[in-house]
């Protein structure tokens, strides 16, 4: 059902929802382009890498592409590009994120109650791939160790966004990115590499 990709960007972006303003292709964008046109080329662009950025974050690929999906939704049913729309798209996907985990972990804690018993917790593949599952763990629990914004810098940054990107979304001063990044990773070698002396 979910379609990623080339085949995505040709069943999600011509389907297009209608421009606010009824008429397709009729609002413009800042530079005087259709903003259409400037729409489809922001998501051949740049969706690909906020859904990669969101599945790391996440660790869920299917509510990554979901949400990436109705981040850009958001973007068409503005009806024009924001000023600084790369920005635009990470703020509106890391609050779809916030959202989505408030109401998934109420609906375990729900099923918990349902049941009477916990849902697992978390899929330790300790019989298939054991070495590369162990790997992809510890590093997930060293993301998930790191303050949130520490996460989301340098989660951001290894999808490529600019230090000014990181900087719009994460509303922090352009200047101190850098050192905000090398902060963060230390944070994360040291919890990482605390891990993996554990038994």
């Amino acid at each position: 059902m979910r379609n990623l990709g080339r085949q995505q960007r040709h069943n999600e972006a011509p389907e297009r929802p209608a421009c606010p303003g009824g008429q397709g292709g009729s609002a413009l964008s800042q530079a005087g382009a259709p903003f259409e046109q400037s729409f489809v080329e922001m998501f051949d662009a740049h969706f690909q890498r906020l859904h990669r950025y969101l599945g790391r974050l996440s660790g869920e690929p299917d509510l990554a592409a979901d949400l990436a999906q109705e981040a850009f939704v958001r973007l068409y049913r503005r009806g024009s590009l924001p000023d600084e729309p790369r920005a635009w798209l990470l703020t509106v996907a890391m609050n779809l994120l916030r959202n989505a985990r408030s109401t998934h972990s109420r609906r375990r804690r729900l099923l918990t109650l349902v049941r009477g018993e916990g849902a697992p917790a978390a899929p330790s593949s300790a019989e298939s791939a054991a070495v590369r599952d162990d790997l992809r763990r510890r590093v997930r629990a060293a993301v998930d160790g790191l303050p949130e914004r520490d996460r989301h810098l340098l989660l951001l940054r290894a999808e490529g966004y600019s230090y000014r990107d990181i900087a719009a979304a994460l509303q922090l001063n352009e200047a101190s990115v850098g050192t905000l990044l090398a902060r963060a990773r230390r944070g994360f070698r040291a919890i990482y590499e605390g891990g993996s002396d554990a038994p």
